[in-house]
Formats: structure tokens, sequence, C-alpha cells
């Protein structure tokens, strides 16, 4: 065979893998929106999205875009508005979006995007300052119970995952919810700082947030909101010490309005692929958030109960009206 059949006959053969190989290994150039400003939970999963998906050779190229303002509701608008149809456009979201939008009454809803999958999640914890004499979820279950105005919880924004675990430990611990003493703070950093100067009364926040502090012995963690025990992790989950509070604050990922069931056959399937692997795995690692990979039409049914129980617990703190 002379060198121009040869550099022909290797031509074919790699058009012919090309061929075999997944539509989306060799297309995608995705575009993926954090409705949220840099930094936070959405950013970094984002970012943590766009790494593994190029790293795992899934995608050819991914764009992270950040579109900030209450709560996602902002974020959104613009992808319900400007996406429609583009299956090369994903958005993350999770448990906040789900409060915000019903907070702000927003005209644009999780019902107008495509859902893909849910991806992490991570569990909730309630902490008190060293020195308090709250020790057990119980004590704060009785102080509640004693007189819930004296009792402040400090946490992230109105209506955010916070907010709504407040409201249901006291409902959960026959309290009344509408009364919850609740204080809203921007930024981890003043929450924190507002706990340790004993300013409240407990402070609610992902498990992670707290963890130097817990370790340091600076704070005592009162309770964790998974339903059973975390491995590893000498504290005692809500359900065990007789109150019925479980609670996650799950991230996932939605694509645009209008795409065709191929270009969401695609997307699912990128995604998939994602997930599982090492790229990813290694995030989730050095993260310290839990893999809660749910796909297709179990996430979409989901977030639609997801969306009813946030919904009822703000109705029930009236933060949102029935």
């Amino acid at each position: 065979m002379n060198s121009f059949c040869t550099r022909l006959f290797g031509a074919i053969v790699a058009l012919s893998f090309l061929a075999g190989a997944p539509a989306f290994a060799q297309q995608l150039e995705l575009k993926v929106m954090a409705p949220a400003a840099p930094g936070g939970g959405w950013d970094q999963t984002a970012r943590a999205m766009q790494q593994a998906f190029v790293a795992s050779g899934v995608a050819r190229s991914v764009q992270v875009t950040n579109v900030a303002g209450a709560g996602g509701t902002v974020g959104i608008a613009q992808f319900v508005n400007g996406a429609k149809g583009d299956g090369n456009q994903l958005m993350v979201n999770g448990f906040v979006m789900v409060g915000a939008l019903a907070m702000n009454k927003s005209p644009v809803t999780l019902e107008q995007v495509t859902p893909i999958a849910r991806l992490t999640e991570e569990i909730q914890v309630i902490v008190v300052p060293a020195n308090s004499p709250i020790k057990t979820a119980q004590d704060l279950a009785a102080a509640l119970k004693a007189d819930i105005a004296k009792v402040t919880f400090a946490g992230g924004s109105a209506g955010g995952v916070d907010h709504v675990m407040a409201a249901l430990f006291a409902g959960a611990v026959g309290a009344d919810a509408k009364k919850v003493n609740y204080i809203p703070f921007s930024g981890g950093g003043e929450s924190l700082a507002a706990i340790l100067g004993g300013k409240v009364t407990a402070g609610i926040s992902g498990l992670s947030e707290y963890d130097g502090q817990i370790k340091s012995g600076k704070l005592r963690a009162i309770g964790v909101s998974s339903e059973k025990r975390i491995p590893g992790v000498d504290i005692p989950t809500f359900k065990e010490q007789g109150i019925d509070l479980v609670l996650a604050n799950w991230r996932s990922v939605v694509a645009a309005p209008g795409i065709t069931p191929e270009q969401k056959k695609t997307l699912s399937e990128a995604v998939e692929k994602m997930v599982k692997s090492d790229a990813w795995k290694e995030i989730l690692k050095q993260k310290g958030w839990d893999d809660a990979y749910l796909p297709g039409d179990a996430f979409a049914d989901f977030l639609k109960k997801e969306n009813v129980r946030v919904t009822d617990v703000l109705k029930s703190v009236g933060l949102v009206k029935s």
C-alpha cells in the first residue's frame, strides 16, 4: 500500500470512529447560567459542571454566565425568555429558587423550564454557641414552646432553606411557625459572627459552612436534618431526638423551555455522563457535597412536590399569602 492509500485508509478509519462516537462528545458547546453572583453555591455548581464536562470529554467547551438578583428570579426570567428552544443552554438552580419564586410572585415559574436532573444536596445543621445552655434539640424545642419570641434563629435570605428549616423545626415541636423569630443575613460570615457573639439563640446553615467551628469547639451542633446519621459525623439527627424534621438543600440543572425531545435526550445523557465521571466525583469530595443525582421524570416529580412543600411552609410563616 503506497503512502497516499495509507493516509486515505487512516482518514476513513478516523471518520468511521467519529461517526460511531456519541454525538454530544463531538458537538456540545454549552452555556450554563448561574442565576446568582459569583462565589455562591449556584455559581460554584455551574463552574464545577464546567470543569467536569470538559475534563471528562463530555463537552468541547462550556461557558458560565452569572445573572444575579432576587434569589434567582431575575436569572430564570432571562433564561426562559432568552434561551427558548436552545438545546445548548442549561441553568443551575435549587431549593432557594423555589421559595424566591413564590415570595416574589414571579410570572416566570419552574414549570416553564425543562427539568434535567437534581445534582447535589447538602444536609442542614442547627448550631448554638459553645457556652449556650441549650445542649440538645429537645432543649431548643422546650425554649420555643416556653416563649417563641425569645428564641432567635440566624440564617441566610428570608424564604431560603434556612428560614424554611426554622419554620419546620418550630412546627415539628408544636410551636407556632408563624411566630418564628428569624433573622436573615446576607452572608455566612455575618451570621456566624452573630452566633458566636451570642446575638442570636441558634444558627442554621449547611453542615460544611459551620464544620470548622463545630470541630474547634466554638459552636455546638444540636442536630442535623438528614434521615439517618451521616457516616463519620458525630452529630445526632433530629429524627433520633424525636423531632420529625428531614431537609436538604438541593441543587439541580434545568434546560430551556421549548427544546425538542432529541435535544432533551442529548442534554440528559451528557449530564448523566458528567455526574458519573471521576472529575465530578472528585469535585464532590473536595466541596463536601453529597451526590443526589436524580434524572428525568423522577426529578420533575420531585420538583413538583418540593414546590408544594416549600410554598406551604412559606404560607405558614406568612411570607406567602394563602
